[in-house]
């Protein structure tokens, strides 16, 4: 059996859309070797400049219900006629490598992954305020009216879900964000499932 001192830990980072998990999650893996992305599985077709096993891995759709059925994903959605999921052998091999996985998921492919059992960390990006929010969603420059009422209706009932979550960091600040995460981290690698075996060998030449 793998010393639990070595394995990887498996992190969802769930947030509404404008808190910034992208930029935190590039930040985070600029910063630590240890730690990789979840690349997720899809049946929509790649576009353009996407590469396969990079940004998605591009599944028919007889794989993916097939997958489906043999339990082969930690958590998968249906979004506009296309599936969307987390396929678990990649996602064990690196954690068996000793490496951290990230999956950047939204709430509701998160909570699926809680409900699965899985040892994980969960932790929930938050705002500083609705209005921020809101500041942010329009300086993207990039949404209709409607679509910014949407996210931000969709935003207060995420926000509402955060409870389910280990940790929730405030992203008022990437760098001070990357930062907490890195102090979660380190926490989680002092818990005693994980430093068990080096108490043993202290007390073993005692």
């Amino acid at each position: 059996m793998q010393n639990e001192q070595t394995r990887g830990l498996l992190i969802t980072l769930s947030g509404p859309s404008g808190s910034g998990k992208g930029t935190i999650v590039k930040s985070l893996l600029s910063k630590r070797a240890d730690t990789v992305l979840s690349v997720s599985a899809t049946t929509r077709a790649p576009r353009e400049g996407e590469i396969d096993g990079v940004h998605y891995h591009f599944i028919d759709r007889e794989t993916f219900l097939r997958m489906i059925e043999d339990n082969a994903f930690l958590e998968y959605a249906e979004y506009n006629g296309n599936f969307y999921g987390t396929p678990k052998a990649p996602v064990e091999a690196e954690l068996l490598a000793g490496h951290n996985v990230l999956l950047e998921i939204e709430v509701q492919g998160a909570e699926k992954v809680m409900d699965s059992g899985a040892e994980m960390v969960s932790i929930f990006i938050t705002i500083p305020s609705m209005q921020e929010l809101e500041r942010r969603l329009r300086g993207r420059d990039t949404e209709t009216e409607e679509t910014i009422l949407s996210r931000l209706s969709i935003a207060e009932r995420e926000l509402k879900r955060a409870f389910r979550y280990d940790y929730v960091v405030l992203n008022d600040d990437v760098d001070a964000a990357v930062e907490r995460i890195e102090t979660i981290i380190q926490a989680e690698n002092m818990r005693y499932s994980r430093m068990s075996k080096t108490v043993m060998e202290v007390l073993e030449v005692c």
